[in-house]
C-alpha cells in the first residue's frame, strides 16, 4: 500500500532518540513557518489537532498531521521526512539536539494517486 508519509533512516534514528527523552511524540505539518517545509515535533498531546487537520499515517510510531489547506497543495505527492543540520522551529522537540526535520516530497505515480482515491 502506498503510504502518504515516509522518513529516512535519519529522521527515524531522531524519532527515536527524542521519544527516548520525551515519551511519545506527534507531528504536524502546517502552512506556517518556512514555507511548510518544517514538520513540527510536539511530545504527543501536546498540541491539539482540530477538524482541518488530516491524519497521514506514521512514522517512527510517531502520528503524523497535517493542516487540511497544505494537504491540498500536497495530496498529490509524498511526504519524506528527513533531517538535516541547523535549528528547528523554536517549539519542535529537535530543536535542542542542533538538527531540524525537513519535508522532501515526490510525486506519485499515476497508479499510486488511483490507488489512494480508492482508500
Amino acid at each position: 500500500m502506498t503510504e502518504r508519509v515516509v522518513a529516512t533512516e535519519a529522521a527515524l534514528d531522531l524519532i527515536a532518540l527524542l521519544t527516548d527523552k520525551h515519551g511519545p511524540v506527534m507531528f504536524h505539518q502546517s502552512g506556517g513557518c518556512c514555507d511548510g517545509s518544517s514538520p513540527m515535533c510536539y511530545p504527543e498531546g501536546d498540541l491539539l489537532i482540530g477538524d482541518q487537520d488530516i491524519y497521514l499515517g506514521e512514522i517512527g510510531g510517531a502520528k503524523f498531521y497535517i493542516h487540511k489547506n497544505q494537504f491540498e497543495y500536497w495530496k498529490h505527492t509524498q511526504l519524506i521526512i528527513d533531517v538535516v543540520d541547523g535549528r528547528g522551529g523554536m517549539f519542535s522537540l529537535e530543536g535542542v539536539e542542533g538538527k531540524r526535520f525537513l519535508t522532501r516530497s515526490r510525486a506519485f505515480t499515476a497508479e499510486e494517486n488511483k490507488e489512494l482515491q480508492n482508500t
